[in-house]
């Protein structure tokens, strides 16, 4: 199938063993506006805002989201087992996205609107309750979505092709809302109304990106070998209910099963967190080392700029060497441009957005390779269930489950050693208005939460990747 050839109504997204239809590709990398945007945004100043303007302590402020985040990891395995069971009987994915796209832009605004008189105490439980109704609106979203690609297209090359403009969408949404979040919250004189007005356009932007995505999980169908011929069956209501344990029996079972996900998985999660601790620590950088509240939005253009130009060619690098190489070079790039941030110590400036520049460009293949290698671990998984499995495979959903409650882990505990490392060295919080001074030793722990620490988590996660055993030949024989 070329790009132009119109795709059947009732075969729109199913797999092919052609190419990807270029609408195909546009409308599930818009999904990467709602990823993008739910993944940076509160990364970037919801810390910040619950330390800075609620007056939360900052041991306080880092378990109130890791306990949102690792919600997620607790419903995770749950909603993927549910959108393999929607998939059986309705022969889509798309209900428990379209819930997610719905309800995300309310509690996502809810999380921002605390009055500041309530007290940091009131405040740090309002942005608790919000912000873990965000993160499961935001889950009955993407553990679908992540499912998809192994089921949109076969190939290894196409894979690779889907998931390079997602990256490249998902690029444009940190710009978006890592520059325009910070600008919309400056754009009120009151903090407060600031916050608020962010909180409203950035959830409708992100839900409208969810919604668009939904379309291409609408007319998904299972394809089948019958008698050497293919056909596209319709839903059915043969799928078996589980309970909670053999939802999480399912996950654990892909975990043994493939060591090829438990390495991707271990390598990803290592790298989320050094990524989650730079995000969360980026806007303390632009504050107390350059300085400068607003210098947060230069920080993300020198990171996104790059990494725009860096994405597809990333892909092509893919083609050439595979996938797993490639993902090794921008991880080393990316360690290597982390640790040399480290010279902020002694003398912080301008310069330090060349040193994040070079980090923008692998972080563009950090993103992209290793979701592109996520649906290769899937079909290969199809062909080799084990017979100790009974020959069945765990289901697209039951790897995204995991997949997504991994990702949530290492996000959140970004935040939280983040959190640890400013009460360690006795980082002052403060309420919206209040003027207060940083000690040395609290502005050198926001230097290595930015440097240091994260390039030690890189080179942690190449122990893991290296010992990925998929190559091009073990998922595209052909």
């Amino acid at each position: 199938m070329s790009n132009e050839a119109p795709a059947a109504p009732e075969a729109a997204a199913s797999v092919s063993p052609g190419r990807l239809t270029r609408g195909t590709i546009a409308r599930y990398a818009t999904g990467s506006l709602g990823t993008g945007g739910f993944a940076t945004l509160p990364g970037l100043v919801l810390t910040y805002y619950l330390t800075d303007s609620l007056g939360v302590a900052a041991l306080a402020a880092g378990a109130v989201i890791t306990f949102a985040k690792l919600w997620d990891v607790v419903i995770d395995p749950v909603i993927g087992a549910l959108t393999d069971r929607d998939l059986a009987r309705r022969g889509s994915r798309r209900r428990l996205m379209l819930i997610g796209a719905c309800a995300l832009p309310l509690f996502f605004a809810l999380t921002f609107a605390v009055p500041p008189a309530l007290g940091p105490v009131v405040g740090a439980v309002w942005v608790l309750i919000a912000f873990t109704l965000t993160a499961t609106a935001f889950s009955l979203f993407q553990v679908p979505y992540i499912a998809l690609p192994a089921e949109l297209t076969p190939r290894y090359d196409e894979r690779t092709r889907l998931l390079t403009w997602r990256v490249v969408v998902l690029t444009l949404a940190i710009l978006l809302f890592g520059a325009g979040g910070p600008a919309l919250r400056g754009a009120a004189d009151d903090p407060a109304a600031g916050y608020l007005v962010m909180g409203i356009v950035a959830g409708a932007v992100i839900g409208i990106g969810m919604l668009v995505a939904t379309t291409v999980a609408r007319r998904t169908r299972a394809r089948h070998t019958v008698a050497g011929s293919h056909v596209e069956p319709g839903p059915t209501n043969s799928a078996p209910r589980r309970s909670i344990r053999e939802n999480y029996a399912s996950g654990i079972r892909a975990l043994r099963r493939s060591r090829a996900f438990r390495m991707l998985l271990a390598t990803f999660v290592l790298q989320a967190l050094a990524t989650g601790l730079m995000l969360a620590g980026a806007q303390y950088v632009a504050t107390w080392v350059l300085r400068s509240e607003d210098a947060v939005e230069v920080l993300f253009v020198a990171l996104i700029a790059p990494a725009l130009v860096a994405a597809p060619a990333w892909g092509m690098v893919a083609r050439r060497i595979g996938k797993e190489r490639a993902f090794a070079i921008a991880s080393v790039v990316f360690a290597l441009a982390a640790l040399s941030i480290l010279g902020m110590l002694w003398a912080p400036g301008a310069w330090i957005y060349v040193p994040v520049g070079v980090a923008g460009i692998a972080y563009a293949g950090m993103q992209s390779l290793p979701m592109a290698m996520l649906p290769d671990v899937i079909s290969h998984d199809e062909r080799t269930a084990s017979e100790a499995d009974g020959g069945r495979p765990g289901g697209a959903g039951a790897f995204s489950g995991v997949w997504t409650a991994g990702e949530t882990v290492g996000f959140a505990l970004g935040a939280t050693v983040l959190s640890i490392i400013l009460a360690a060295t006795g980082y002052v919080s403060s309420v919206a208005g209040q003027v207060v001074e940083q000690p040395d030793a609290a502005v050198t722990g926001i230097v290595l939460s930015f440097s240091l620490v994260p390039a030690l988590l890189i080179a942690l996660s190449l122990l893991t990747l290296v010992r990925y055993p998929l190559r091009r030949r073990d998922v595209d024989p052909g």
